[in-house]
């Protein structure tokens, strides 16, 4: 349930988009944003590609993460004497988990926080009013649908292997449950961190092409 919470959630970020791309092409100076030019078409398309971009970005991301707090827990295992063998006294190191996985997040948001910042800017600049306007409505369509899908997705991955664990399709330790431990892996970052981005995402690109509007010229800098 609250995974798909998140991804209805996010209509409030298309709700925001939409009010955001009327406040954009009014400060723009653009009364009518014509989808059958195409130059708006291309914008259209490349918006669309930008969430996905995203999304593909954060969910590696999570991957790499998870791999490095594994690794950490295997070095524990290793330098920490009576460790692995559960010694009475012996204690693991939660800190330094916890700080790698801390550092790990801030680190691995560079890359989709520069692509929602420097994508609407170059697109504006090189490309003029009229394509950002199109890439404004490109993001918010696939950002929500994104949204949706990812949350929903990953909230049912979850639950089949909650229901195959509970003793259906052969129970916990069978075939079945193995390979829904796989998906409930795919599945976590899918509703937990890439499915949610899509709220923010679709919010920080609008706002980022209203904030530069007044200094963008139609054709930009390629004159289209």
């Amino acid at each position: 349930t609250a995974a798909m919470g998140k991804g209805f959630a996010s209509g409030s970020a298309v709700i925001a988009g939409i009010a955001l791309f009327a406040a954009y092409a009014r400060v723009a100076g653009l009364q009518v944003i014509n989808i059958m030019n195409p130059a708006v078409l291309s914008g259209v398309f490349l918006g669309a590609m930008i969430p996905v971009f995203a999304a593909a970005s954060t969910m590696a991301s999570v991957g790499k993460t998870a791999l490095k707090v594994v690794e950490e827990t295997r070095r524990q295992y290793r330098e920490i004497p009576g460790l692995l063998e559960g010694r009475e006294g012996v204690k693991p190191d939660p800190r330094a988990c916890v700080s790698m996985a801390t550092g790990a997040s801030i680190r691995e948001l560079i890359v989709p926080v520069l692509t929602a910042l420097l994508c609407p800017i170059a697109a504006g600049v090189l490309f003029g009013t009229e394509v950002l306007g199109g890439m404004i409505l490109g993001t918010a369509v696939m950002g929500i649908f994104l949204s949706l899908f990812m949350s929903n997705a990953g909230g049912a991955w979850g639950n089949a292997k909650k229901y195959i664990e509970a003793g259906n399709f052969g129970g916990k330790g069978s075939d079945n449950s193995r390979a829904a431990a796989v998906g409930d892996m795919v599945g976590d970052p899918f509703k937990d961190t890439s499915g949610p981005a899509m709220n923010t995402f679709i919010k920080a690109t609008a706002i980022v092409a209203l904030i530069i509007a007044p200094f963008l010229k139609p054709g930009g800098l390629l004159g289209l």
